[in-house]
């Protein structure tokens, strides 16, 4: 199983739809708002595709703000962040991920990337493939779960023009 996960394309359709076409063996698109447009657009073109979209705070639609999904048998809770305040620290993420019963907590919001296993559970957040913080790269990230239940999470830097 396979699962691109973006957040903060900040109306760049083009960079969101190379991610995607570069992924179409993906079995699960989750972008963590800060995107609606885009997303949706994305969408139309591939609506055979899974994807989840959560609301962010640049986003003006009517999104959920939290959603749980569950992929290979694992839950997996997925926010854009500014709710649970991750700028200043992932228990509150994490601790809404428990209340869940979620292996997996996904959220965008900071710009930067970060993938760890915190308090028990798996923590990505993919950063930004339109506009990254702290001179870092364009990113997202893939997680991938094996059929005999290992995740791996990976960060992925993007060398292409916006």
């Amino acid at each position: 199983m396979k699962i691109i996960v973006v957040s903060d394309t900040h109306r760049n359709f083009a960079v969101l739809d190379e991610i995607v076409n570069r992924n179409l063996d993906a079995d699960v698109f989750i972008h963590l708002g800060d995107g609606e447009n885009e997303a949706r657009d994305v969408r139309n073109l591939h609506p055979e595709k899974a994807m989840v979209y959560v609301g962010g705070n640049c986003d003006f639609g009517e999104h959920k703000l939290m959603q749980t999904v569950t992929v290979s048998g694992y839950k997996i809770f997925c926010c854009h962040g500014h709710m649970q305040n991750v700028h200043a620290g992932l228990e509150r993420l994490v601790y809404e991920a428990k209340q869940n019963d979620c292996k997996i907590a996904l959220y965008g919001h900071t710009h930067l990337y970060r993938t760890e296993n915190f308090e028990g559970v798996f923590v990505m957040n993919p950063g930004s493939p339109d506009s990254p913080r702290n001179h870092n790269k364009p990113t997202y990230g893939v997680i991938e779960i094996s059929s005999s239940g290992e995740i791996k999470m990976n960060i992925i830097a993007l060398n292409i023009e916006k």
